[in-house]
């Protein structure tokens, strides 16, 4: 059976530039890149860079995902639900802004996004994370390195 790791994303909310680094990660290691969305999603020609289209819908591309992955493939999302699904099933989470989400930590991810929708659906809180800034484009970066370092084909 082929054990090669595969990266999937969550491309609906994923930056352009968390896109293009993802990109060139594929080019350079030929892991293979995995973009799912509902909507169509712009990459460059490379047998090693794919993308499925999946039908609207709430957590359509998130449900995919979970459903195509295996353990220990990465997949990048800021949906803390979604990563605690992939950790759940042996995967690994990395958000765009390059926060690994582990065992140990998705837990507490959980009850915070969910602390944080009840303060925005009170009208307490407005708006959503601050822009990417270089240290998270550093950070995703430099993450995205180490687990392509550590699952080399």
């Amino acid at each position: 059976m082929d054990n090669k790791k595969n990266i999937w994303v969550d491309a609906d909310a994923c930056p352009v530039v968390i896109r293009e680094i993802l990109f060139r990660a594929a080019a350079r290691t030929q892991m293979p890149v995995t973009f799912v969305a509902n909507q169509y999603i712009k990459t460059p020609p490379s047998p090693h860079i794919h993308k499925l289209q999946v039908s609207s819908g709430f957590d359509v591309a998130d449900n995919e995902i979970v459903r195509r992955m295996n353990a220990g493939d990465l997949v990048i999302t800021s949906d803390i639900p979604l990563a605690a699904e992939a950790i759940e099933k042996g995967g690994l989470a990395l958000s765009t802004r390059g926060e690994e989400y582990t065992r140990e930590n998705i837990r507490s991810r959980l009850n915070i996004r969910d602390f944080m929708d009840t303060m925005r659906s009170s009208g307490m809180v407005s708006g959503g994370p601050p822009p990417l800034g270089q240290a998270e484009k550093q950070q995703f970066a430099n993450s995205l390195d180490r687990w392509l370092q550590q699952n080399k084909a």
